[in-house]
């Protein structure tokens, strides 16, 4: 198999053994904000993040004025006959271009779309842009690379089947950085502990959402184990009456 060799990208670059933070508040959620995503970006950046992931050509334009990180863009849109979500559409990735994004995530997935895949990546390395592959799978990642993407990211592993697994895809992380790809960890990183780990196996980046910038969600962790812990308590004091 084709070990790759992927050139020198200064943006890229300057993401390297560093922290993504993915600033997606809850849709419909009181975080769900220009303000709130903008106060997000700029405390990642403070608090030592190389890069920021912003859905939205709006949201991305809109906290593109205010700082100078390395903004991995993308669009989400659901399509009634396309499992697809992510940046899917060409008017997607000008919008992108155009608002100040300096890598453009793609949905590099096998399944059904709008407009190919490659397509995609070819329009946005005609702007002189960068691509990140968001992928499910060793062999999406395969061919993703063999397109030119600069980044081939773990991001839709696990979100393609019926079961999302609780634990990251670290298997797939080693499988790709042995072939000598530029890989971002993504999905499920929810602890130091794992962007750590995933780091020390090669991983040129990794990126974390829920845990920073998805407050509703940590706190239904921290809520349903408190229940637990309650629970446990209560079984106790009826085992020793």
């Amino acid at each position: 198999m084709k070990k790759y060799h992927m050139d020198a990208v200064p943006v890229i670059d300057a993401l390297h053994g560093g922290l993504v933070v993915s600033c997606q508040p809850v849709e419909d959620s009181p975080m769900d904000k220009d303000d709130i995503v903008l106060a997000y970006a700029k405390t990642a950046i403070l608090s030592g993040a190389k890069g920021l992931r912003i859905e939205g050509v709006r949201r991305t334009e809109f906290v593109r004025k205010y700082v100078d990180t390395p903004i991995i863009g993308i669009v989400k849109r659901d399509f009634e006959q396309y499992p697809v979500r992510i940046t899917a559409m060409k008017e997607d990735v000008i919008g992108l271009i155009n608002a100040g994004a300096d890598i453009i995530a793609i949905d590099a997935t096998f399944r059904q779309r709008p407009e190919p895949f490659a397509d995609l990546v070819s329009l946005v390395k005609s702007q002189g842009k960068c691509v990140m592959a968001d992928c499910s799978t060793f062999e999406e990642g395969m061919v993703a690379a063999e397109l030119g993407c600069d980044l081939i990211g773990s991001t839709l592993s696990g979100y393609t089947t019926e079961v999302v697994p609780k634990d990251p895809d670290f298997n797939l992380i080693e499988q790709w950085v042995a072939q000598g790809l530029r890989v971002m960890a993504e999905g499920r990183y929810n602890s130091p502990e794992a962007v750590s780990r995933v780091l020390a196996s090669g991983a040129w980046s990794c990126t974390v959402g829920t845990a920073i910038t998805r407050p509703e969600l940590v706190t239904e962790w921290f809520v349903d184990h408190a229940k637990l812990g309650h629970e446990r308590h209560l079984d106790q004091q009826v085992i020793t009456k």
